[in-house]
């Protein structure tokens, strides 16, 4: 049987991503809740969380030793069990905001490198056809399993003695990497295995010479469709009159539903349409439908239809944006793991800047200060982005016929 055959549908090889999001969910989530509860003041718990979770900016630094020396499934094996052991580990003594504090930046770390080992890992073994497959399975997992994480460690943390909340919170979490056994794991690549450490450096550094590298880099670094309001709304609830019970349901069921529903349109639709173009569309249509919330009265229906509707664009977003870091990676590629580490770094990093920029539009003129500066800002880039993508593919179309022209003559 060939190694084509063995590998098993998108839809299996995202799993793991649930350990992924269960642990991310426990981190921004119910750890806050933990550190109310030792009353750690609210500015502290934001610069607590803020710390723990900053390896996710840089760990792309250290994604390229993933490539070499041992099978992706190892790395994500190790990583996978020591962000489950920090967090287990934390249910069960956190009587020290400071030991959390390492204890949890460890494992968000380690959390951080056992993601960009499965999306490296199950990246190079699909084919180009299941790119958007692969993208949308990823985000559902991701987004189902973070609000999975929340609801179960939470209630555990509530209501069981520390050590049964840490045990069931360790068995839960690791639960999804026992696919790992159905998923075939390729050795390194034996070249850069064996190669000397300086010229593996020379391999990583090229990868920013790449047009596919550079091309997704730029669309991902600016705010074209990072939807951050998503990581906003939960806070405005009062401003459109919705209860707190409305703001939770929106946030939890709501968000995952939003989000399944989000990365399943992707996949029928990038069977006809480029990828780039594609993500660049959704950037411009989301941004439409936050201005037209601007025409709607300030009532929880309204918000509902926010809170609803820009989950919904960020999970087409981000499947699109998955997929694409898939193609870029492509079959076998011996540096999968180093290049779906640096895309999805970039990836995430608007989503910050964008909620200083929704919060400085907030205090500007309030909810339809934040909406238009959100989408404004949003549309504008996507638009630029979208000129820039047109010429070069142009370029990339008339060359061949220029190069046909000079052997002609």
């Amino acid at each position: 049987m060939s190694a084509a055959r063995r590998v098993p549908p998108p839809w299996v090889l995202s799993i793991p991503i649930a350990t992924f999001g269960m642990t991310a969910g426990f981190i921004i989530v119910t750890l806050p809740q933990m550190l109310a509860a030792l009353r750690v003041p609210g500015g502290h718990i934001a610069t607590a969380v803020a710390i723990i979770t900053s390896p996710g900016f840089w760990v792309f630094v250290l994604a390229p030793f993933l490539d070499i020396r041992f099978r992706r499934r190892t790395y994500a094996l190790v990583f996978g069990l020591l962000a489950v052991c920090a967090t287990a580990l934390t249910v069960l003594h956190h009587t020290s905001q400071t030991e959390i504090e390492l204890v949890m930046t460890i494992g968000y770390l380690s959390l951080a490198l056992f993601g960009a080992a499965v999306g490296g890992w199950t990246g190079a073994l699909i084919d180009k056809d299941q790119n958007s497959k692969l993208g949308a399975w990823n985000t559902v997992f991701n987004i189902c399993s973070g609000g999975l994480g929340v609801l179960l460690s939470g209630y555990l943390v509530q209501h069981f003695s520390p050590h049964v909340a840490a045990l069931l919170v360790f068995v839960i979490f690791l639960a999804p990497m026992l696919t790992f056994f159905f998923i075939p794991a390729p050795p390194p690549d034996d070249v850069i295995a064996s190669e000397s450490f300086l010229r593996f450096g020379r391999e990583v550094v090229s990868l920013f010479k790449r047009r596919q590298v550079l091309i997704a880099l730029l669309m991902f670094t600016l705010p074209s469709a990072s939807f951050a309001l998503t990581n906003t709304l939960g806070g405005w609830g009062k401003d459109f009159h919705a209860s707190p019970a409305m703001v939770s349901f929106f946030g939890g069921v709501g968000g995952m539903v939003a989000g399944v529903i989000g990365s399943f349109l992707i996949p029928p639709i990038a069977k006809k349409f480029p990828l780039r173009p594609m993500y660049l569309a959704v950037g411009i249509l989301g941004a439409c439908f936050t201005l037209s919330l601007l025409l709607l009265p300030r009532v929880p229906g309204t918000y509902g239809l926010a809170f609803l509707g820009e989950n919904i664009f960020q999970a087409a977003a981000f499947t699109t944006a998955y997929a694409i870091i898939f193609q870029v990676i492509g079959k076998g590629n011996p540096l999968a793991a180093t290049t779906f580490a640096l895309l999805t770094n970039f990836l995430n990093l608007p989503i910050v800047y964008m909620e200083v920029i929704d919060g400085k539009g907030f205090d500007w003129h309030g909810v339809a200060g934040a909406f238009a500066a959100d989408a404004l800002v949003s549309g504008s880039i996507c638009i630029l982005l979208w000129i820039v993508l047109f010429h070069i593919l142009r370029v990339q179309k008339m060359r061949p016929a220029q190069e046909s022209l000079v052997e002609a003559k």
